[in-house]
Formats: C-alpha cells, structure tokens, sequence
C-alpha cells in the first residue's frame, strides 16, 4: 500500500474517481456539514488542514474497457480511474461545494482564481469530447447506483441522456442537503471571497492518500477502514458483505453477473422507500432486524414443533440472533467459511448456534435473501405510513393507531401478518387486540409489561411457522390483556402505579391517549377538521422550553389565582392534582411552559387561548373556573373514555378517583361539571 500526503489539487490531477457499488451512498448530515464548514473558515490564508485519509484501488481494465462515457479520457489522455474505498464523504463534500461555488462565480466574471471557470469545471467536475460532446465525469458513482443520475443532474446541473423517474434515496436527499447548505454558506459573498474560498478548498486541504495494491482484498479494506467517522449502519456492511460474498460463490453458467445486480436492486429498494417519507425516515437496522426476525423463521431455521425434542433450545437461537442481529448476520450467517455448506467453527455458546444449524452460502440463497430485502421494505414503508398506501381505510386508522404507539417501527408481526393473512376483515380484528395490548403495555404495569414481552417471541414464531392461526392470533392478544389482570383489577394497578411515579404525566403514551380523546372529540364535532398534527404534537423543543402537553393547573403555580383555589391541600396531594389526568391537556400548537403560569382566565380567554385551540382546548374553555373540582370531574370523565374506547374496565367511581391519585377528594365534592 503506498501513501502520500496530497491537495485537493493533486488529486483531481490526471484521474477519476468512481465510488463502487459496494460503498454506502451519501450520508453527512448538517452537524458534519458544520464542522467541515468550520474547519475551512478557521484555516489561515498559510496553513493546511489534513482532511483525512483518501483509500484508493485502481481499476482494472476489464472494468474500465465497459465505461462508455470515460474509456476516450483513460486511453486518450491517460487518466487514472481510481475506486474510492475510503474517503467517499469527504471528497463528495468537496467537489459538492466546489460546484456551488462555480455556480455562484460563473454568473459575474467567468473566472476563478485568473482561470476560466469552464478549465476549473473540467478539472473537477467533467471533461468533454470535442467531436461528440461525450462527458465524463471526473468524480462520481457507478452508472447503475440511483445517485448517480441524481449527482449529474441535481447537483453538477447536467442534463441526463436517458429517460427515467428521479429515484430519491436517504443518500440522494443528503447530497441536495449538502448542496442547499453550501449555497446557504456562499450566499453574499463577493468574488474575492470565494476565489480566497477555492484556494482553501484545492490547495489548503490535504488527504492522506493510500493506494492498494493488487494483494490486499479490497471488500475487508472496506469494512475496516468505514467503521470511521460517521458509523455504517448494518444494513450498509451487510449489502457490502454480499457483493464480496458474490465473488466467492459458484455461479450457475450463464448468470455471471446476476447475483450482485440483485444485491444492488435490492439495496437500492431499500434506501428509496427507507428514505422516502422526508418528515419520518425509517431507520436502516430497524428494519433490517424486523425483515430478519420474519426471514430467520420462514426461509432460514425450522423451528422443531412444541411437543418435539429441541424446541426451547430452538427459540433460545431464535431470540438470541434476533438481540444481536447485526453479529448474526455478517460473523455467523454470511461468513465466507460456510460457502457451500453449513459447518462453521464458532465458540462455544455464540449466539446459541450449533455448527449444522444453518443452511450452506450458495449463489440461490444470498439470491433469495437479497430479493426478500427488496420485496419485504415496500411493504415495511407501507405499514410505517399507512396513510398513503392502498390499504382499506379502516386498517389505514388502525395501523396509525399502532404506529403512534410503536413510533412507526412496524413490528415483525405486522410484516408477518401482512404477508400471511389475504383476509381484510381477518387482518383488521388482529390491528384491533393488538392495539389493546400495546396500549395497556405502554402503562408498564409490573405484569402486564412482563408478560407480554415473555411471550411475544414465541407469539411471531408460532405464527410464522404456521402453529397459530390469524384467528388464534387474535385470541391470543386478548388473552394477554386479560391474564393481565386476572391478579388485579385495573384500578387497583392504576392507583399504585399512580402512587409510586409522578402521576399520568409521566406516562409513556399519554399523548397517545389525549390524541385519541382529540380524535374522538373530533369526530363528534360538526366541523371534523384536524386541529392537531400527530407529527407537531410528537415534538417538544425543551431548548426552548415549548411544550404540546400543558397542565392547566401550573406546575409554578405563583399566581394568586392557583393559591386561592389549592390552599386546602399539603404538597403531595397538589403534585397529584397537577399531574392527574385531569389536568392534562392536548395543544393545538406549541406554548412556553412560562405562559401556561398563568390564571385560567387568562389560558382560557388570552389570544391564544383555549378558545382558539384544539377541541380538548375548547371543551375546558367552556369553564368558568378551574379548580380541584374540575380536575376530578374531567379525570373521571377522561377515564370512562379510556374504558370505552379500550374495553378495559378500571371499577366504579370510588375505584377511579383512586386510579387518578386523588382518593383523598373523596366527599368534597360540591355540584355536578359537565363535560
């Protein structure tokens, strides 16, 4: 491996750079796009700035020979094509804001630096034929990576040769980002700024330059050498993993060529529908290890049947790759020691595995999972958003619901129920009970929460090995609710959990119930118009101290409003009116915890008061008064929606003040509150 120290100059001197189809795409987000940014502006008019280490393979010819666009400029001009195994980041950043700041010179005086832009554009971007006006790009991806049309023409500003949808990935949004960021940066700047700008960029900043030699292998140099910086995800080492494994593999005569295009149609699926919803990006190992959990027990392990020998020790392998899912995957299941068969020597107890337990690495099965990544995140996408896909509306309702509940992480089972079950009406009654029983597990009282995750991993694996029926399925989550309570009544857990914590403002989920108490007071309003967005409502901004969950009784409660009407009560009992669930209302928009201080004529009637808010707000501004009174009457009120909208029973009043907290109101009351 040879090294040396080079400018930004140096290296786009005589070469072009492709990043392969094993490298992950683009994935600098604003916070290294600062400190990249940072480092330029502090860098003095006579300094360097060692940028990091650029890890190079050169191409070979066998490769080279096919790139139509670039084969003239390497036999021609003898430019060196470089594969860029490490140092993609940096060195995308730097042509990225190289081009913006062609961008923002070329419309003044078409030179940069006393050299005319079109040279500087050559050097670094692309360079031309004369006789048919071919381009080829100086940096860039490989042709069929989706980055690469969108680099051409979102970003260098070219216009494509061929016609074909955009095709947005995470990565692709990232180099749009980064651009914006740097035309954001530039913007004002005069052209003394920004040549002083390209001279930091091309002569100030300094990789480390490695190139590899033919014998070292260039698919572990990668995955050393990109667990720097900005981690890779496992879903990114992994698609690296099976590119490399594709080389080592028997291939079937005629399909040379077949197995990593598939790799990389799969991956490329997946980073188009992980990144396609803009406002809730899913997350790359979230679905990897929930795609797994369903591939593992359907294609991968045959799980022995309950009554046969192997059974536990079958579900203990089970939950154990499932815990440790990227070790799983690239030290235990694609290894290059299993190709062709299943013996692999691992220590003892890793992962729970015995050497036979799994299949052997060939061609048909790296084939196989590859595809069932590409089919199984269409439908993750849509299962995480729900209200775009072509799901029958009430499913659409009921996926949301679990999507609130989960953060929109679809479980394995939704991915499993959604491939199994060709029932709507099946389907929909299984969204129903276990919406139920994550909602009492989001309580976390002590046996509801145990229990169910004792039982969850045998739940997924009876199902998917086609133990349990859709119809059995159902009974089952409903038979978790119930074992739930059958040593306690709701109530009484409700009290304790009440008594030990801080009360309903500490619960997990207790936006999740006022945002369904919004929605059912929504749907009985004349206007059914959406007052508060799930997304808006999710957020707080505790830098700035804004807040979607108001207590209408103050937690600084100052004002001598709140003193007339809470003298009556010690310190504790105050701490569980304002946390009670009564005191707790949904906003329409967020509000400065200072402003919610306030006396309740103020909150009520104020410009931004609840009369002008959400429909919880504007059924407690038709209040004259808040007090303890109310605090109990729409406690009580809350809970018996709780109990019709769950079917899950909390007792009579008595029973309910106490799962409130506020047993010690019990006979104060004076007069009936309406709500």
């Amino acid at each position: 491996m040879k090294t040396e120290l080079f400018t930004v100059s140096r290296i786009f001197t005589e070469s072009i750079y492709r990043i392969p189809d094993y490298q992950r795409g683009y994935s600098w987000g604003e916070d290294q796009l600062r400190d990249f940014w940072l480092d330029i502006e502090q860098l003095p008019a006579d300094g360097k700035h060692y940028t990091g280490v650029l890890t190079l393979e050169e191409v070979p010819e066998v490769k080279w020979v096919h790139w139509l666009d670039d084969a003239w400029i390497i036999q021609a001009r003898r430019y060196k094509p470089y594969y860029i195994v490490d140092g993609q980041q940096r060195l995308t950043t730097v042509v990225i804001l190289i081009q913006v700041i062609l961008e923002k010179i070329n419309s003044r005086t078409g030179y940069l630096n006393y050299t005319p832009v079109n040279d500087v554009r050559k050097k670094y971007i692309f360079d031309s034929k004369l006789e048919d006006r071919a381009r080829s790009y100086i940096f860039g991806y490989e042709k069929d990576n989706p980055s690469y049309e969108f680099l051409k023409t979102k970003i260098f500003l070219e216009q494509s040769d061929v016609h074909m949808p955009d095709e947005d990935t995470v990565y692709t949004k990232n180099l749009l980002s980064a651009k914006q960021f740097f035309a954001q940066m530039l913007d004002g700047m005069q052209d003394e700024d920004l040549q002083k700008l390209f001279t930091k960029v091309t002569q100030q900043l300094v990789f480390n330059v490695y190139e590899i030699t033919s014998d070292i292998d260039v698919f572990v140099t990668f995955e050393t050498m990109n667990n720097r910086g900005k981690p890779l995800s496992t879903l990114e080492l992994l698609k690296n993993r099976l590119i490399f494994l594709s080389t080592k593999v028997s291939v079937p005569s005629g399909r040379e060529g077949v197995l990593r295009r598939a790799i990389n149609d799969a991956w490329k699926s997946a980073y188009h529908y992980l990144g396609k919803n803009d406002e809730r990006p899913l997350d790359d190992d979230d679905f990897l290890r929930t795609q797994l959990s369903y591939f593992y027990i359907a294609e991968l392990k045959e799980i022995p049947k309950p009554d046969e020998e192997g059974r536990e020790t079958a579900l203990r392998m089970y939950r154990s790759a499932m815990e440790g899912f990227g070790r799983f995957l690239l030290n235990v299941l694609f290894t290059p020691k299993r190709i062709g068969n299943g013996s692999v020597e691992l220590e003892e107890g890793a992962y729970g595995f015995a050497s036979d337990a799994l299949p052997g690495l060939s061609h048909q099965f790296i084939y196989d999972f590859s595809q069932h990544i590409k089919h199984s995140v269409e439908l993750y996408f849509n299962l995480s958003n729900a209200k775009t896909s072509n799901f029958q509306n009430p499913e659409k309702v009921w996926l949301e619901r679990i999507g609130r509940l989960n953060n929109f992480k679809p479980s394995s089972i939704l991915l499993a129920l959604y491939t199994k079950e060709k029932k709507y009406e099946k389907r929909l009654r299984v969204l129903e009970a276990l919406e139920r029983h994550l909602f009492l597990q989001s309580l976390r009282l002590p046996y509801a929460y145990g229990h169910s995750r004792f039982a969850v991993n045998e739940v997924m694996v009876k199902y998917v090995a086609g133990e349990l029926s859709t119809d059995e399925l159902v009974t089952i989550y409903d038979n978790f609710v119930t074992d739930s309570l059958k040593e306690n009544a709701l109530g009484e857990l409700l009290a304790d959990w009440v008594k030990n914590g801080n009360g309903y403002y500490s619960w997990d989920s207790i936006k999740y119930f006022l945002y369904e108490y919004e929605l059912d007071l929504q749907s009985r309003s004349k206007t059914q118009r959406e007052k508060i967005s799930w997304n808006q409502f999710l957020r707080e901004d505790f830098k700035g101290d804004y807040q979607t969950v108001e207590h209408i009784y103050p937690q600084r409660a100052r004002d001598g409003y709140w003193r007339s009407r809470f003298t009556d009560f010690n310190t504790t009992q105050r701490r569980l009116l304002r946390n009670s669930l009564g005191n707790l209302l949904a906003l329409s928009r967020p509000k400065n915890a200072s402003l919610g201080n306030r006396p309740f004529p103020e909150k009520r009637d104020g410009e931004k008061g609840y009369r002008f808010g959400s429909y919880s707000e504007n059924e407690v501004a038709m209040l004259a008064e808040w007090g303890p009174e109310q605090i109990e009457h729409r406690g009580l009120h809350l809970l018996g929606f709780f109990e019709r909208r769950w079917k899950l029973q909390i007792g009579d009043e008595a029973a309910k003040l106490n799962a409130l907290g506020l047993g010690f109101l019990r006979g104060k009351r004076v007069g009936v509150i309406r709500f």
